[in-house]
């Protein structure tokens, strides 16, 4: 049965079974979360699970492409078409994760594993993330915007620090603040963020008509 609180109350049958995975599989380890506890949650019959996503390891793999996607499908718009495009991304990013503060952790939890359900699908999600970013890096590097000489590993290490370690050690960093990190506090964080990043990479562009990556 659905409690009052339940977000998953009134939703199409996929919807609230991924919304009581993220739940459960946030809350506890893979192993310890039974398809019953997700399905008496969501309100549906167990069957349900197999019916939408074949199995358990399904559930759990959709629920973190569903959790993941408006992230990477941002690589695939305009969002990023300029350098102030970043500070947009991590606003995305940090209201994404707010909702789910659990997640960060998951998946690095996940990827730790040598072998465990879910680990070579994030990694393959984290694949296409890296293809796409790379893309849009040279996008910017051929409008001139962006010197040649950026490693798009790199700046992409650089953003994913700046993305994931307020989260990852929200809870040590509000108790040295003595002040909640909500959604006022990352939006300027992710504005700051977004700035710095912008700033950093614009200094990096040659000046000097004919050197390496001037668009002239």
């Amino acid at each position: 049965m659905n409690t009052p609180n339940d977000p998953t109350t009134g939703a199409p049958v996929p919807e609230r079974l991924l919304a009581a995975a993220k739940i459960c599989f946030l809350a506890d380890d893979y192993h310890q979360v039974s398809t019953r506890r997700i399905a008496e949650m969501a309100g549906v019959n167990v069957s349900m699970i197999g019916y939408y996503f074949g199995n358990k390891e399904g559930l759990y793999e959709e629920m973190i492409r569903a959790t993941l996607n408006p992230l990477l499908e941002v690589l695939d718009n305009n969002m990023l078409a300029s350098l102030d495009g970043f500070t947009g991304y991590l606003q995305l990013y940090y209201q994404t994760m707010l909702a789910a503060p659990e997640f960060p952790k998951l998946i690095l939890k996940v990827l730790a594993l040598k072998h465990g359900p879910g680990r070579r699908f994030i990694r393959q999600l984290l694949e296409r993330g890296r293809t796409q970013g790379a893309r849009r890096v040279g996008d910017l590097q051929k409008s001139g915007q962006l010197s040649a000489a950026v490693d798009p590993d790199v700046l992409r290490m650089s953003f994913v620090s700046l993305a994931m370690t307020p989260l990852l050690l929200k809870e040590v960093f509000e108790e040295q603040m003595e002040r909640p990190m909500d959604a006022a506090f990352l939006e300027r964080l992710a504005l700051f963020n977004g700035q710095l990043i912008a700033g950093g990479l614009a200094s990096l562009v040659p000046s000097t008509p004919g050197t390496e990556g001037d668009p002239a």
